[in-house]
């Protein structure tokens, strides 16, 4: 009798066996699912960063204005401020970004970055040497933004001018 007992416990176990799944198998599942997870956070943002070159429309193709004509004497180059257009609703003043504006005859201009190329140091401007400066390394650079001492010897950073709005002056980073 004790055998048949024994031969019935046997079998309820093994059928209990056969529908629960083992640990193994559930812990291979769960590192499955969870690595699935991971994968689609990361894979997220590197997608968006290769595939946003192929976006047209949007801020970063449009004009920006950077005030009246008149605020740009020929000859001369001034400071200007614009707001970045990828700002976002937590960037506040440091979305404000200054550029250097020279008016050369008429309606061409020459607008430059207010960084320089070697280290990204706040290049000044010297009205009465009509050079750039950088206080970094002491890199300098002429009016046209070309090379003129010290530093790396690359030209300033610069963008493309339009004066076609009525609004005033306009640039694009085309």
């Amino acid at each position: 009798m004790a055998i048949k007992e024994l031969e019935t416990i046997t079998k309820e176990e093994s059928e209990r066996l056969q529908i629960e799944m083992p640990r193994r198998a559930f812990l291979l599942k769960l590192g499955f699912v969870l690595n699935a997870i991971a994968a689609v956070f990361v894979a997220v943002p590197v997608l968006g960063y290769a595939l946003s070159s192929f976006r047209n429309e949007g801020p970063f193709k449009s004009w920006i204005s950077l005030g009246p004509l008149t605020s740009f004497p020929e000859n001369q180059t001034r400071m200007a401020r614009y707001r970045n257009p990828y700002t976002r609703p937590w960037d506040g003043p440091t979305a404000d970004i200054p550029c250097w504006v020279r008016r050369l005859a008429g309606e061409k201009f020459q607008i430059f970055a207010i960084n320089c190329t070697h280290l990204g140091c706040p290049v000044r401007w010297f009205q009465e040497s009509h050079l750039f400066m950088c206080p970094c390394h002491g890199g300098a650079f002429y009016e046209d933004g070309s090379h003129a001492s010290g530093g790396r010897p690359t030209v300033c950073a610069r963008w493309t001018a339009s004066d076609s709005k009525p609004a005033g002056m306009n640039i694009t980073a085309r």
